[in-house]
C-alpha cells in the first residue's frame, strides 16, 4: 500500500501530523522549512529532525518530490517535461525561456473533461484531478527551477475544474512560508468556471486569463461546450466587477481559426463585449490536431484583428509560438499516447514516448 505523501501540505497539516505522531510542537515548522525552502528529495536528509522522529515520519509518509521522467528541446529552446501522477499516469509541463523571462505551463489534471474542440489534452479524455503536492511539483523539481521568472496554469486541465487543490498550490507558491513567489508572476488561465473563478478572484492576487475564443454564444458553444452552462457574456460580466487598475491583470485567450472566428464581425463584438475592462487580449496561432476540421488564420488576418481591436482602446498582441516542433504548443499538451499502449513495459514505453 502506496503511504501518503508530504509535499504539498500546508503548515496546519503537518501540524496536526505532528501531533498525532507524538512529536514536539516546533517540528512542524522544521518540516515545512525542509520541505519549501530546502533542495532535499526525501525525509531521510531532514537533519535537525531526531532520527527517531524521522523514521516516526517514513513509517507513515513519503516525501513526495517526483523528477521528470522524460525531456524534449525544441528549435526554439522550448522544454517539454513528463513527471509521473500516480500509477501509470503521466503530465506534462512546457518551459519556455525568453530573452529576459522564463515561464512554466503547468498543468492541474490529467487529462480534461471540458472537451474544447481545439484541445488535444480534451482529446485524451479526463484521468483525475492533480493533487497540490503534484502541481507545485511540476515546479519545484524543474530543472532550470532557479531561473525561473514565471509560472502560467495553461497546461493540461481546466484549473477551475480542482479548485481545491488550485487554491492550496497557490497558496504554497506565495506565501512565506513557501515558496514566497509573488502572485503577480502567476498567472491562472480558464474556460471560465464562475464559482471556482470568483473563490479565486476573491481569495489571491493572481493573474487571471480567460479563454475565449468567440464572442458569439453559438459559435462559442461548438467550440467549447463550458458555453452552455456559463456563458463569455456571464464570465465577462462578472470579471468586471472587481478591480483591474493595479497590478493584477486579467487578459483574453483567443485562438483564431479560419473563416470561424476572424472577421470584422467577431472583432467588433468583442470591442463591445470588453468595452470598460481594463485588460489585454493574446490572439493565438492555431496548431493544427487530429479529429478536428479547424484551421489556423493566416498571419496578416491576424494581424488586421489585432490592429481593429487596439484601434478602438483594446490592448492586443499576437502570441509568438513556441515549442510546436515538440507539441508544447498551446493545445497540444497530452499523455494520450502513452495511455493507449497500456504500460506492459513502464520504463521502455516512457524512454520511446
Amino acid at each position: 500500500m502506496s503511504k501518503e505523501l508530504l509535499f504539498g501540505k500546508n503548515p496546519d497539516e503537518i501540524k496536526q501530523i505532528v501531533k498525532e505522531l507524538g512529536m514536539p510542537s516546533f517540528t512542524a515548522n522544521q518540516i515545512v522549512d525542509w520541505m519549501y525552502k530546502k533542495d532535499i528529495t526525501e525525509i531521510a536528509q531532514m537533519s535537525n529532525i531526531s532520527s527517531k522522529n524521522r523514521n516516526l515520519l517514513s513509517a507513515k509518509y513519503d516525501f513526495g518530490v517526483e523528477l521528470p521522467v522524460k525531456s524534449e528541446e525544441s528549435i526554439d529552446g522550448t522544454k517539454k517535461y513528463l513527471y509521473p501522477a500516480g500509477v501509470n499516469r503521466f503530465i506534462e509541463a512546457a518551459y519556455i525561456p525568453d530573452e529576459n523571462r522564463s515561464t512554466l505551463c503547468v498543468s492541474s489534471q490529467v487529462g480534461c473533461k471540458m472537451g474544447c474542440l481545439f484541445c488535444m489534452t480534451g482529446k485524451q479524455g479526463f484521468q483525475q484531478h492533480l493533487s497540490a503536492g503534484e502541481i507545485v511539483n511540476q515546479i519545484r523539481s524543474l530543472p532550470e527551477r532557479d531561473r525561473l521568472t514565471n509560472i502560467v496554469y495553461m497546461g493540461m486541465g481546466e484549473p477551475f475544474d480542482n479548485p481545491d487543490e488550485l487554491m492550496k498550490s497557490l497558496d504554497i507558491l506565495t506565501s512565506d512560508w513557501g515558496f514566497g513567489m509573488s502572485p503577480r508572476r502567476i498567472t491562472v488561465s480558464s474556460i471560465g468556471i464562475i464559482p471556482a473563478m470568483k473563490m479565486f478572484l476573491d481569495n489571491n492576487q493572481c493573474h487571471l486569463a480567460i479563454s475565449m475564443h468567440s464572442p458569439f454564444d453559438e459559435e462559442r458553444r461548438k467550440l467549447m461546450p463550458i458555453q452552455h452552462v456559463y456563458s463569455i457574456k456571464d464570465v465577462i460580466d462578472i470579471i468586471k466587477t472587481y478591480n483591474w487598475q493595479g497590478q493584477r491583470r486579467v487578459s483574453f485567450e483567443y485562438i483564431m481559426f479560419k473563416g470561424l472566428n476572424d472577421t470584422d464581425l467577431h472583432a467588433k463584438e468583442m470591442i463591445k463585449l470588453l468595452n470598460g475592462l481594463i485588460c489585454r487580449v493574446n490572439l493565438i496561432k492555431f496548431h493544427p490536431i487530429p479529429g478536428t476540421p479547424l484551421e489556423g488564420s493566416d498571419h496578416d488576418t491576424m494581424v488586421k484583428f489585432r490592429d481593429s481591436l487596439s484601434a478602438k482602446g483594446v490592448f492586443s498582441t499576437i502570441r509568438q509560438s513556441r515549442g510546436e516542433d515538440i507539441f508544447a504548443a498551446c493545445g497540444l499538451l497530452s499523455t494520450k499516447e502513452l495511455i493507449k499502449k497500456g504500460f506492459e513495459n513502464q520504463d521502455s514505453e516512457i524512454l520511446n514516448y
